[in-house]
């Protein structure tokens, strides 16, 4: 695995050199990837943080404060993207500024999560690139936009959940999933197959899987939720369970 073994390299740069070494932002698959072999990296005392506690694309610190004496923070800067014109602003959602940013040639690794309210957006990425994206990002579609550094992201990050409570004969993935997106359970399965389906952040390939209580659970190209809590069981045996549907 060749982005593990790029990892890897940074984990022993850091324990030899005695310093602080960082990765670009990683997808989710990546992060499903490290975390198979996460054992084989904990002697450089890894730490992950994507810019807020809901981020998915994450950065790895490798470095442990005690040891080297000092502390050293995620080189992550936080952006708001607004409109200058909020009345006169396109409709815009997380493709449109993802694409922004890519059109100005910035590379996906150097980017982090982006989350959208309304027309405005709070985008993490490398410290390095902030200057750049703040200086050149002024237009998303017809729409003139301005870039700020924030300390306060949760008004954008915070995640608006819906409650759903769900009947079911048992807590597998696959049955939970079904239920969740009303879709059929071979629907479900196939999605295990695709490789779809993350819980807790690592690749789920097993659709039998019993899910507990706090699990979260991503499903690409439909949405995350977390399996929140189990209610008690009905006189026939059902399950009834309340989910948390990430919107």
């Amino acid at each position: 695995m060749p982005e593990f073994q790029r990892i890897k390299e940074l984990a022993e740069r850091s324990y030899n050199n005695g310093t602080f070494t960082f990765t670009d932002f990683l997808s989710v698959a990546e992060l499903s990837d490290y975390y198979e072999k996460e054992r084989e990296l904990s002697f450089a005392s890894p730490l992950l943080f994507g810019g807020c506690d809901i981020a998915e694309r994450k950065m790895i610190r490798f470095g442990d404060p005690s040891d080297l004496g000092y502390d050293q923070a995620f080189p992550i800067a936080a952006l708001t993207v607004e409109p200058l014109a909020a009345k006169f602003s396109d409709d815009l959602n997380h493709r449109d500024f993802l694409g922004a940013l890519m059109n100005l040639g910035i590379k996906r690794e150097v980017l982090g999560d982006i989350f959208v309210k309304g027309n405005i957006a709070c985008v993490f990425c490398k410290e390095d690139i902030a200057d750049y994206i703040t200086e050149n990002l002024v237009r998303i579609k017809h729409t003139s936009v301005k870039v700020c550094r924030t300390a306060d992201t949760t008004k954008i990050t915070a995640p608006t959940l819906e409650d759903k409570v769900i009947m079911l004969s048992s807590a597998r993935a696959d049955a939970v999933i079904a239920k969740v997106y009303n879709i059929s359970r071979n629907d479900s399965v196939s999605l295990f197959q695709r490789g779809l389906v993350y819980i807790n952040g690592r690749e789920c390939t097993e659709n039998a899987k019993e899910i507990k209580p706090g699990d979260i659970l991503s499903v690409r190209g439909h949405g995350k939720f977390e399996y929140s809590e189990e209610l008690g069981t009905s006189k026939k045996g059902k399950i009834n369970s309340l989910v948390r549907i990430y919107k």
